[in-house]
């Protein structure tokens, strides 16, 4: 089972991808993006900001006297109302939609997403606060992932997903290697049990509440060590350039049928992949690893020589035409 914790991570990986996909077209369409100028480079600079601050001021506080439990109330609260958000917003788009009952005069209103939506969020919300085990939070990252992926990727186009992956790969290099703040960043997170890092154990019955610290497991032999961990933004900011390419690439068929626009995301994900593969095998090692440079880094490079192979020219979409 040990060996297969990967495979495990995975899948999760692969089935966030495969579900930002699936919802790209249905949020375009219903208008669920985070940015009224896709094209924009700047589009992306207040996500950077976010990612780059948010951990600062999760660590901030959690050193602070009583920090770790008020801010895991406020983190899960916050998480809680993201789901709440992202979760309607994929129920909205299946039947049967809003219900007038009668008296219809009355004005009733009956949104079956919003109950949905409220039942869903605020159930993992309790679910996290009480009894927070391994896959509670792998189901609340997961569901947050594939909605984030296809929200982000419907947001920029592929020059601001370029901005946005190359920046955080970037970062997230000097923050793990160099100030090592991620690596405290997540410490913090596995003892507040918050569904921002994936988990992957060696066996279904493994006790996330009861585990030890990421600093305590560092201090064990790989092959000891009772899960994997992977970072949610691992999972969803090279999703965002897949979705990017499949939303913004030209549909029109180019190979086997298939449009541009799927064949770009295809080796954006295949790219992505690889990264994974070489990430895994440097995970196992026992160190810390920055993710986003291999994902972000694999998932750049595949999109480009699918692009370059598709359409016989460098500039990779980046002007917004081919």
């Amino acid at each position: 089972m040990r060996s297969l914790r990967w495979m495990g991570l995975l899948g999760l990986y692969i089935g966030a991808q495969i579900v930002g996909l699936a919802l790209s077209e249905p949020f375009r369409s219903e208008g669920f993006t985070s940015s009224s100028n896709p094209q924009s480079p700047t589009a992306p600079l207040l996500i950077i900001a976010v990612i780059i601050i948010a951990p600062l001021f999760i660590l901030f506080f959690s050193r602070q006297r009583g920090g770790l439990p008020t801010l895991r109330h406020f983190i899960l609260l916050a998480i809680a109302g993201s789901l709440y958000f992202t979760l309607y917003a994929t129920f909205s788009i299946f039947p049967p939609g809003v219900i007038l009952p009668p008296p219809y005069a009355a004005e009733y209103v009956l949104d079956p997403a919003l109950t949905l939506a409220a039942i869903v969020s605020a159930g993992l919300y309790f679910a996290l606060l009480v009894e927070p085990q391994w896959y509670v939070v792998d189901l609340a990252g997961f569901l947050a992932a594939g909605s984030l992926i296809a929200i982000l990727g419907i947001s920029f186009g592929i020059l601001p997903a370029f901005i946005l992956l190359l920046a955080l790969m970037v970062y997230d290099a000097i923050a793990v290697y160099r100030t090592k703040h991620m690596v405290s960043l997540a410490d913090a997170v596995v003892d507040m049990h918050l569904p921002i890092l994936m988990v992957m154990p060696d066996s279904p019955g493994y006790d996330y509440t009861r585990a030890p610290t990421l600093a305590e497991q560092r201090g064990q032999p790989t092959e000891e060590r009772a899960a994997l961990f992977m970072g949610l933004g691992d999972v969803v900011i090279p999703g965002t350039l897949i979705v990017s390419a499949f939303i913004w690439l030209p549909t029109t068929p180019v190979f086997l049928t298939v449009g541009a626009n799927l064949w770009g995301a295809i080796g954006a994900l295949v790219g992505s992949l690889v990264g994974y593969g070489v990430l895994m095998r440097l995970v196992l090692r026992g160190n810390p690893q920055a993710g986003l440079p291999l994902l972000n880094g694999g998932a750049l490079v595949g999109y480009a020589v699918v692009y370059v192979l598709l359409f016989h020219s460098f500039t990779l979409g980046l002007t917004g035409g081919l």
